[in-house]
């Protein structure tokens, strides 16, 4: 309460003396406090005059200064701006009342370069001709730099995403290829998305500056089979593009012993260990035990052909897999080139993919009867759920894909929702909300890579994307149905 009231008694201090100030005074502290500097260009005479913060800020000196004074700035330019100063500052006196004129500027004094701002008015006689310029000069360096960096930083996501894009679609490509039914390829390549997209949360979390191997282990085997599962190993941080694909590496190697492999029954477990190699990179092993007997496959799919071929390329290393009937052993060898220097601020362990809903129903999910609202901004995402839960039998309603439009929805008889937590930046949690008050039931369905549960702290489902329609309802079937 004494800290407050000093703060107020400056204030009020400080009120009154501006009161007693002058407009010239107030206009001096106004500057001062804006960083700016202010200048006056008198034509008739060619006599510049330079305030005391207009020399700090140009490296000009204060005072007259008379002399041609286009050509004085002019000459203090960067060369490859003094062209188009010079017709800025031409057009301006031709014709306008006020002039904003930016460029690269070289202080005379210490020959440093900075982006300045000119900007004021100009005065005219009553035929028109320019008497006199008034106005504010501003060291505009910073703005720019961060310009220049907002610019660097779009031209990186449009790299990464044009590659991401195009992963994609090889991946899409090479899945075709290798399954005999659409059914197969929408499950097969789903997942494999799915790897990518639990990678990419890892990667983003440390900014791109990779992923610790722990991480990629929990992403991947956290909710596969709970119990089943184990890895260890030192403490080892990858390039992105390792991260990338150890995480496909270990996708594969789970969902096939999901399918055929230990992780196909309830006693099988897969153990997941990892040692650094003399001269740099690492060894993982992944051994498979307690299923059923194994034997080699009778021909090489996609995913075998990415751990002996794709990963080993991107790790610079090798991969052995062996099919012993005790269960199958792979051994993947990375060079150095995969490893990268550990972050002094490392992010937290993921437990999203650990949390997120795995519905325990097997065969398709039936929504019979059922009023599903979707509330989705992406426009495909909605459609695609439109027509999956309809399928199912729900009767939709929506999409919503705005906020105030899922809001206006509200009033009708609903049994569930699907709801998208970001709707073009505005958080969903108003539906939630309302929702959460009728006790309606609802499922996240979201591309945020949330670590402590559902978004807002609801106590929901949470599928993540890239997900599988028909695991989303098979999620509001599970929440109809408690």
């Amino acid at each position: 309460m004494v800290a407050s009231g000093r703060r107020l008694a400056y204030v009020g201090f400080m009120t009154r003396e501006l009161g007693r100030s002058s407009d010239r005074e107030r206009l001096e502290l106004a500057l001062q406090v804006a960083g700016l500097g202010e200048f006056e260009w008198d034509l008739s005479r060619g006599a510049l005059t330079v305030s005391d913060r207009m020399a700090a800020i140009t490296g000009l000196p204060a005072g007259e200064v008379v002399d041609d004074v286009g050509g004085l700035l002019a000459r203090h330019a960067h060369p490859d701006d003094v062209e188009a100063f010079i017709a800025q500052r031409d057009a301006s006196l031709k014709a306008a009342d006020t002039f904003d004129i930016r460029f690269r500027f070289i202080r005379p004094t210490d020959q440093r370069l900075i982006w300045l701002r000119l900007a004021g008015v100009i005065v005219r006689d009553t035929a028109g001709a320019p008497l006199r310029l008034t106005g504010i000069v501003e060291d505009v360096s910073l703005a720019h730099l961060e310009d220049d960096q907002r610019q660097q930083l779009m031209s990186e996501l449009d790299h990464r995403v044009k590659n991401v894009l195009a992963a994609v679609q090889a991946l899409a490509q090479q899945t075709a290829k290798r399954t005999t039914s659409l059914d197969a390829f929408l499950q097969t390549f789903g997942g494999r998305l799915k790897a990518m997209a639990s990678a990419n949360e890892l990667l983003t979390a440390a900014r791109w500056r990779g992923a610790a191997i722990d991480h990629l282990a929990a992403a991947e085997l956290g909710a596969i089979a709970p119990g089943q599962t184990s890895w260890e190993g030192p403490d080892l941080f990858l390039t992105p593009r390792a991260a990338n694909a150890l995480s496909l590496a270990l996708h594969e190697l789970a969902t096939n012993a999901v399918k055929f492999g230990a992780l196909s029954v309830e006693s099988g477990h897969v153990r997941l260990n990892w040692t650094t190699r003399t001269g740099g990179g690492f060894e993982l092993t992944w051994t498979e035990s307690g299923g059923p007997t194994v034997s080699a496959p009778a021909r090489q799919g996609f995913g075998s052909t990415l751990l002996s071929q794709v990963t080993g390329r991107e790790l610079n290393g090798d991969t052995t897999v062996q099919y012993r009937p005790a269960g199958v052993t792979v051994r993947l060898r990375a060079g150095p080139q995969a490893m990268a220097d550990r972050p002094d601020i490392m992010p937290e362990a993921p437990v999203a993919r650990v949390t997120e809903t795995v519905p325990t129903s097997r065969g398709p999910a039936s929504l019979r009867g059922a009023r599903v609202l979707i509330v989705e901004d992406a426009v495909l995402l909605a459609l695609e759920l439109e027509t999956g839960l309809s399928e199912a039998g729900a009767t939709v309603i929506g999409p919503a894909y705005e906020l105030e439009e899922a809001m206006a929805l509200l009033d009708q008889p609903i049994d569930a929702a699907v709801l998208d937590a970001n709707l073009n930046g505005r958080s969903v949690t108003p539906v939630a909300e309302a929702l959460h008050q009728r006790q309606v039931p609802f499922v996240f369905a979201t591309g945020y890579g949330e670590t402590g549960g559902a978004p807002g702290g609801f106590e929901a489902p949470v599928i993540r994307k890239p997900y599988d329609v028909t695991q989303v309802a098979a999620a509001v079937a599970e929440l109809l149905n408690r």
